[in-house]
Formats: structure tokens, C-alpha cells, sequence
């Protein structure tokens, strides 16, 4: 995790995506950084381009659109660098980390990103209806919300594959999170390498490619919430698993517009047990 992605990336590919305070750091930046968000690198899609609006915003308003690669980079890079890399304490969510990772597979493993998906994970864990969305013609996934108006947005959730853009179900996130902590896709050893926190909003923290959500005591003094671990989507997807109850958590609530209700909702879920 300690290569700098300089190895796997042309310049051309990673030329002006991290220059702050005249300097260019975009030689530090290793796969660690883009794994635990602490590159510093600006966010293509829910960052602001100086006189414009987010792609996120826009997306928000039902402007459905592509994008490649490419466009996304040249998106970021109109965004400046909210830290230098690596900076202590220091992580920002930033989808363009895992445009550069994504890419990155691509180059190491020889396939794209959904042939690498599904040879490494779905294959692996016989998941039979979990892939990564690439054909905007496809329904199978139910249509998101943003408050009560139904979003159409299948032009960009093709081109935010490893953003996020898998499809699965209930079931099969369950059986990924479970094989995830329980050593089934990577030594169980390494999990304690990703417990490395850093707080971007409250209550969440990143670590390595995860995120913890806890809330302190003194928030909920008459019934302290356990520490969960996992993910969560823009989409209000979720996969968590908590510790201290020995309970995994898979589902969603399909609202864009309001990513705490999926937190409200595991609050509740952990308070019957």
C-alpha cells in the first residue's frame, strides 16, 4: 500500500491533480492515501469548480450525464486540494481516489474494472446477482429517490463504477461484509491495518478503504450506540458489522437526499439488541 501510484499511473494521467500553495505533491501520494482518503486530492463529483456547481448538484436536479475517466480527472484538477498528502488527522472523501484506484486495477490486473469485480469477489464468493452497473439500459436496480421525487440517473450511475456503482442485493452485500471480516477475500490479519481513524465528518471516521461510525457516550448516555464498521453509499446502501454485538447489517433506504436516514435506521436496529 506504501507504492506511490506514480508507479501505475502515466504523468499524463495524474499531471496537475494536487497542486497547493505552489507546490506539486502528486509524487507522494501512495496507494494508502487514495485508500484511507488522505491524499488531499478535491472531489470531482461533490466538489465545487470555482464559478460552477458539483456534478452532484447537478446530478440532485435530474441532469443525467456521462463521464469518463478522463473527464474526471480534468474535473478535479479544477478543484483545489483541500491538504497536502498524508497530512496527520487530516481525510477527505473523495471520489476521485477511487477513480485513480479503479484505474489502477485496471492496469495491474489486465481487465476492466467489472471483469475484476467479478473475477476476484463475485466469482470467489459465489455471488450470482452482485455486479458492477455499466449498461444505463438496465433496471434491475430499483430506482433512487431524492426526497419523494424518483431519480433517473442511469447515465451516471454507469460512469461511477468504482465509486460505488455495484449492484447486489440484501443477501449478497451480507455474504460480502461477512467474508470481509472473516477472512474469506484477504488475510484475517490484515483487517487491523485498516483500523487506522480519521475523522471526516461527526460521527464518521475513515480508515483504509472503511469507515467507522461512533457515536460518543455522552451523546446517548442512557443507552450507549456500539461502534459499527463497514460502508456506506450515496444511494443510502449500507453493509456495517458491529463488533460488540457480533451483528452484520446489510439493506438500504434509497434516499439520496438525506444519507443520516440509513444511520437513524442502524441506530434503531442496534437499540433491539
Amino acid at each position: 500500500m506504501e507504492d506511490p501510484i506514480g508507479l501505475f499511473l502515466s504523468a499524463d494521467q495524474l499531471a496537475g491533480l494536487h497542486q497547493l500553495k505552489g507546490i506539486d505533491s502528486i509524487s507522494k501520494i501512495t496507494i494508502k492515501h487514495l485508500l484511507a482518503q488522505t491524499s488531499g486530492i478535491g472531489d470531482y463529483f461533490s466538489g465545487k469548480p470555482k464559478g460552477g456547481v458539483s456534478l452532484e448538484k447537478e446530478l440532485m436536479e435530474g441532469k443525467d450525464r456521462y463521464w469518463s475517466f478522463e473527464e474526471a480527472m480534468d474535473r478535479a484538477r479544477t478543484i483545489s486540494p483541500a491538504f497536502f498528502p498524508g497530512t496527520n488527522g487530516k481525510a477527505l472523501y473523495s471520489d476521485t481516489n477511487f477513480q485513480l484506484l479503479g484505474k489502477i486495477i485496471e492496469n495491474i490486473t489486465g481487465h476492466s474494472y467489472a471483469q475484476a469485480v467479478d473475477l476476484r469477489i463475485s466469482k470467489v464468493l459465489g455471488l450470482k446477482t452482485t455486479y458492477v452497473y455499466s449498461d444505463e439500459t438496465d433496471r434491475t436496480p430499483l430506482c433512487l429517490y431524492y426526497k419523494r421525487n424518483p431519480l433517473s440517473i442511469y447515465k451516471a450511475m454507469s460512469s461511477v463504477q468504482v465509486d460505488g456503482g455495484i449492484v447486489s442485493n440484501a443477501t449478497e452485500s451480507m455474504v460480502f461484509l461477512r467474508a470481509f471480516f472473516n477472512g474469506q477475500l484477504f488475510p484475517k490479519s490484515y483487517l487491523e491495518e485498516l483500523y487506522s481513524w480519521n475523522k471526516i465528518f461527526f460521527p464518521l471516521q475513515y480508515g483504509v478503504g472503511i469507515t467507522r461510525f461512533k457515536v460518543p457516550w455522552f451523546f446517548s448516555p442512557f443507552k450507549s450506540i456500539p461502534e459499527i464498521i463497514g460502508h456506506s453509499g450515496l444511494s443510502g446502501a449500507f453493509a456495517y458489522y458491529c463488533p460488540a454485538k457480533g451483528l452484520y447489517l446489510t439493506g438500504t433506504v434509497n434516499q439520496i437526499h438525506s444519507p443520516s436516514v440509513s444511520y437513524q435506521m442502524l441506530i434503531r436496529i442496534l437499540n433491539l439488541f
